[in-house]
């Protein structure tokens, strides 16, 4: 339904990032729900995965572009979903997939590095804010259940924070055996800190060791990993996936397509692993900005402002784009080259995790964009 007005030992161990403070609990009660957040490094082009095919300058503005929506799957009367997007495709025939259009932070300069500041740390300007708001929204759950992870290396910087995080990634280093593991494990028996983080990282490498055997470098491989750390227990409640890439100056069309494919298998990976809790999950995909209306000589585009974000999962109130579509003749672009963002992404993001997780929408917005003052989140996502 398209709703006008309607709002968005190598190898083993991983990094461990960890720090200690007092926890808010603003949730009403233990929770027994998962939330994803795949980040899309380099600027997504929306136009490029939710097509506004029903535009009448949609054609002429994007080119080539335009070609792989000829047979597209229809979302709506305005707007079709890429080809390569089976699984999302199906997700959304099931009402589990919600998408948003013309969204954007509130970040307008076109950096890669100050708008994916912006983005994790859910401030106003780029190094405004020194946490994150993935961070801030462990703060708003019961102490038991804020627990999160980063499918990274690193920890991501919309995770870091006040509380413990931790992170995992498979390494390209041989596996260390278990007689080292062991060695280590009783070096550190005696150490009261070092013991509990060993202890912990045996536990995530056992969740995970088939999968780093086998390389796991793949989006299919990743979406499994995420399951993985997800599903047990007392595992992780909160992750994040980190995927680069989508920075499509030349040759979009084929750059865009094998992209996309590769984040739709990592989301039907995440469903088949989280089996009967994907009905209790809630997946976010968004990026820093998007990209420019018109095609560049090289058949890609340029950094630009407005794009798409996806909510998906069992708990998503789905089958439907919202948008308030702004149009795409030159008088109706941003700065006369982007697409204009009628929606603010921190009013979206903070309407579905109050949604998800049974949050006051106020305080939600408050705890997660307390910067973005006077703004509401925005309902009916969940």
């Amino acid at each position: 339904m398209y709703d006008r007005r309607s709002f968005i030992g190598a190898g083993a161990m991983g990094a461990l990032v960890l720090a200690l403070s007092p926890r808010m609990a603003f949730a009403k009660a233990e929770t027994d729900k998962r939330f994803i957040f795949i980040i899309q490094r380099g600027a997504a082009d929306g136009m490029g995965i939710v097509a506004p095919v029903g535009d009448p300058a949609f054609a002429g503005a994007r080119g080539d572009l335009a070609a792989d929506f000829a047979s597209a799957p229809r979302l709506d009367g305005m707007f079709a979903l890429h080809p390569s997007m089976v699984a999302l495709h199906g997700l959304y025939g099931q009402k589990q997939a919600l998408f948003a259009h013309a969204v954007a932070s509130p970040y307008r300069d076109r950096s890669h590095f100050d708008g994916q500041n912006v983005l994790e740390s859910g401030g106003l300007n780029a190094y405004q804010v020194k946490d994150g708001w993935l961070n801030r929204l462990l703060g708003v759950l019961p102490p038991t259940q804020a627990k999160a992870i980063a499918v990274s290396a690193t920890v991501p910087l919309a995770l870091r924070g006040k509380i413990d995080v931790s992170s995992y990634a498979p390494s390209n280093l041989p596996q260390a055996s278990d007689d080292l593991m062991q060695r280590v494990a009783m070096l550190y028996q005696g150490d009261s800190q070092l013991h509990g983080l060993w202890s912990e990282a045996m536990s995530t490498r056992q969740l995970t060791s088939d999968l780093a055997a086998g390389g796991g470098a793949n989006a299919v491989a990743t979406g499994a990993l995420a399951a993985r750390l997800l599903a047990p227990a007392n595992g992780a409640r909160i992750a994040m996936i980190e995927t680069g890439g989508w920075d499509t100056h030349t040759q979009q069309r084929q750059r865009l397509g094998a992209q996309l494919k590769g984040l739709d298998g990592m989301i039907g990976a995440l469903q088949a692993g989280l089996g009967p809790l994907w009905s209790d999950t809630m997946v976010l995909v968004a990026t820093e900005f998007g990209r420019t209306v018109a095609v560049n000589g090289t058949g890609g585009t340029d950094h630009g402002t407005g794009s798409s974000a996806m909510l998906l999962g069992g708990a998503v109130r789905g089958g439907r784009v919202l948008a308030d579509w702004p149009g795409l003749q030159a008088a109706a672009l941003f700065e006369g080259r982007d697409l204009r963002p009628t929606l603010q992404l921190d009013a979206f993001i903070a309407g579905a995790v109050a949604g998800h997780f049974g949050v006051e929408p106020a305080r939600a917005m408050a705890a997660l964009f307390p910067l973005s003052k006077g703004t509401k989140a925005v309902s009916g996502l969940v």
